[in-house]
């Protein structure tokens, strides 16, 4: 399923039965490959563009936008509607776990405030997931159960958030 999205300052197209492809383009490099592990370990083909603004609002409409072109493909007739996943990434283990929700929310014990990833002096991925929880109607528990760099704790929960997004969009017979 293709579902595109159009809102405001972005577009983003997601086909959650595809490969892995991605284009991406947000502004932030890091989020960009963020955004690309996603996509490969979630097996979307995902195309995203965001018009260049302050770093802070790129991130949230890139989660808004991705939260909004997934909301259909989790509620479609037969998908799950949850998932989880764990991923590693060298020294860093985290777990996601989603399920669809009326009340959005991301718990989680993942704390980046003091990080300085790709220049940016913000928790990317606290507000990241925010934004993706509004727009797609999911709560999303996050847990680092290990992990000191800040790099290889990003990638490990995009890693398994796609792997989450694609067991909850996928069909539930051929999950189980």
């Amino acid at each position: 399923m293709t579902t595109p999205g159009q809102a405001g300052r972005s577009g983003v197209r997601v086909d959650v039965h595809g490969t892995g492809a991605a284009s991406i383009d947000t502004g932030l490099p890091v989020l960009d490959s963020l955004l690309e592990r996603l996509a490969e370990y979630a097996r979307f083909d995902v195309t995203l563009e965001v018009e260049p603004d302050i770093a802070e609002t790129e991130v949230s409409e890139a989660g808004s936008a991705l939260g909004r072109a997934l909301a259909e493909p989790l509620r479609s007739e037969g998908a799950r509607g949850y998932g989880f996943g764990v991923m590693t990434s060298a020294e860093a283990l985290t777990n996601v776990v989603l399920e669809v929700s009326d009340a959005p929310l991301v718990v989680s014990n993942v704390d980046l405030t003091q990080a300085r990833i790709g220049g940016l002096g913000t928790d990317v991925a606290r507000r990241f997931l925010e934004r993706l929880a509004d727009g797609a109607g999911l709560t999303v528990h996050v847990r680092l159960l290990n992990g000191t760099d800040s790099q290889h704790v990003l990638e490990a929960i995009f890693k398994a958030l796609g792997v989450a997004l694609a067991q909850a969009c996928s069909k539930g017979a051929e999950s189980g």
